[in-house]
């Protein structure tokens, strides 16, 4: 397999394949903190041209001051001042916004310059992110650079306006600098695999830039073998016994247990298999690891726990049909992540699975039995059969086949009646994983979160539910409102806490935490309880100083 990365610029490369390239490259400017650093990230990456583009409203603005001229001050209703102004503002739209913008260019120029790469000027007229998408339309550009945030961030903000409406519309691959001062290449390039083209094309990409940054590479593939346990369980307290048999739901939550916890971790095994091979031809070793859990947070841990410079993703991924602009991970991702974010647009299809796609075929039979799969595996059901096909040098598929590839994909071959009864069954648990549960104010979390962590109790073989099956999914509780002052209690303090009569259980949980909070501690231990219960009992009983 042969796979062109060479940094020679002059090698003309078709639209739309990996790895991207970084000859024109467009970067949004507003003089902000974050498209500053985008322009210069640009600039340590761009083998041709930089294209500034600033955007300036003037009718907008124009617009604006004509609806308020009515509520100006009594000074300014007299005919000849009201003209004055408008002469005045005519000016200011006419040419301020124009010197504004060529502020920005020169400012960016300047950088582009230290570099010694060419740099040109856009200054449409019109609203920011349409004036980005009709630039990026044009085909005249490779990738956008552009400021997660912008001059208007405030506290609490994760991206602009402008930036998420450009990303979720963008044809072209996407760097969001989402920090203002980190370099790529401070930390690893992480890429994130699913197994769709989009991620292959991701990857080459991260191995072009890696080269030229001299960054290590890392692939993460992440799948959710939780999330059905969920779902079944709660289809399971609304479907009758009838409606049950209709949709052979015990059969069904059987397939999606051993699928999902055999045969899904196999596939995006295989995923990074494929991309450790790709990289290998390109001469470059990654890192690749498989991670459970929801993907954007299992990812999301991934990246901060090996302090990432740029996570690059797939704009949509594998499970994508053609109405969907951008994926819910990659959305997600988007928001969350600490470094540098790249969405990219380009694909790659790796050879092997090219070649299987067009020297492969089904048996009817065959087509219709992985047909029968739930929608949820087929696709990934298929590519298994397709890659153990290859594997063994099989150009035409069976039932037999299928049926060979499935069993190792899911040992046990479909489970007894028993197997599936016992998977409702709930299970003991500990009373300190209980209170760690307990202690989690929104409802519906609190249910999810259970179910999750009696799965995990599940896939280690154990009859009751630990802390440590609770503990790698408290993250999400940390999403909700309730949780937002960002309070952690310790497992064996929650569960002290679950002995307080419930009718004060709350009022005591609050003043602890208001507690801690005074001292600016983030974490309740048995420390600060006991701390929390003397202040308490001194405030009601004070001692005596005569």
């Amino acid at each position: 397999m042969v796979v062109n990365l060479a940094i020679d610029e002059g090698t003309d490369r078709s639209v739309g394949t990996a790895p991207v390239s970084l000859r024109r490259i467009l970067v949004a400017l507003d003089q902000s903190d974050y498209a500053n650093n985008a322009m210069k990230q640009a600039t340590r990456l761009c083998g041709g041209q930089i294209t500034g583009i600033h955007a300036y409203a003037a009718k907008l603005h124009d617009r604006r001051f004509k609806q308020m001229e009515g509520g100006l001050p009594e000074k300014y209703q007299r005919e000849s001042e009201m003209e004055h102004q408008r002469e005045v503002h005519e000016d200011l739209i006419g040419m301020g916004l124009g010197l504004i913008s060529d502020s920005y260019h020169d400012a960016a120029a300047r950088v582009a310059q230290k570099a010694n790469i060419p740099f040109d000027r856009l200054s449409p007229e019109g609203k920011n992110y349409a004036c980005l998408l009709e630039a990026m339309n044009k085909g005249d550009h490779d990738v956008l650079f552009i400021g997660a945030l912008g001059l208007g961030a405030v506290a609490g903000s994760t991206i602009g306006t402008v930036c998420e409406r450009v990303a979720r519309r963008a044809n072209i691959d996407v760097f969001i600098a989402k920090d203002r001062r980190l370099a790529i290449g401070d930390g690893p390039i992480v890429v994130g695999m699913d197994g769709s083209p989009k991620s292959f094309g991701a990857l080459l990409t991260a191995i072009d830039i890696a080269k030229r940054v001299a960054a290590p590479v890392h692939v993460v593939a992440a799948y959710d073998p939780f999330y059905h346990y969920v779902a079944f369980n709660k289809i399971s307290t609304v479907l009758d016994e009838e409606a049950g048999k209709v949709f052979r739901f015990k059969e069904q939550e059987q397939l999606h247990e051993e699928l999902i916890d055999e045969g899904i971790a196999k596939i995006y095994q295989a995923h990074l298999n494929v991309a450790e091979t790709v990289a290998k031809d390109a001469g470059v070793e990654v890192v690749c690891e498989l991670v459970a859990g929801k993907p954007y947070q299992a990812i999301k841990k991934y990246v901060e726990k090996h302090k990432a410079s740029l996570l690059m993703v797939g704009k949509t991924g594998v499970h994508a049909d053609d109405g969907l602009d951008i994926g819910g991970n990659t959305e997600n991702l988007l928001r969350m992540v600490p470094c540098h974010m790249w969405i990219g647009m380009v694909e790659h299809f790796p050879p092997s699975d090219v070649v299987a796609e067009e020297t492969i075929m089904w048996s009817d039979e065959a087509s219709e039995m992985i047909n029968r799969a739930p929608e949820f595996v087929r696709g990934i059901a298929r590519t298994g059969v397709i890659r153990q096909a290859q594997k063994e040098g099989h150009t035409f598929i069976t039932t037999r086949f299928v049926q060979e590839v499935m069993s190792k994909m899911m040992p046990g071959g479909g489970g007894s009646k028993e197997a599936a009864q016992q998977s409702f069954e709930r299970l003991e648990w500990a009373d300190d994983a209980r209170a760690m549960l307990e202690g989690i104010a929104d409802e519906q979390v609190r249910e999810n979160i259970g179910l999750r962590a009696e799965k995990s109790a599940r896939r280690d073989a154990s009859n009751t539910v630990q802390t440590a099956h609770v503990e790698p999914f408290m993250a999400e509780a940390a999403l909700e409102p309730a949780s937002r002052d960002e309070i952690t209690w310790r497992a064996a303090s929650l569960a002290r806490l679950q002995r307080v009569p419930e009718a004060f259980r709350g009022q005591v949980k609050s003043a602890i935490e208001n507690f801690a909070r005074d001292r600016g501690l983030s974490v309740v231990d048995g420390e600060i309880e006991d701390e929390a219960f003397a202040a308490s009992r001194m405030a009601m009983c004070p001692v005596d100083e005569g």
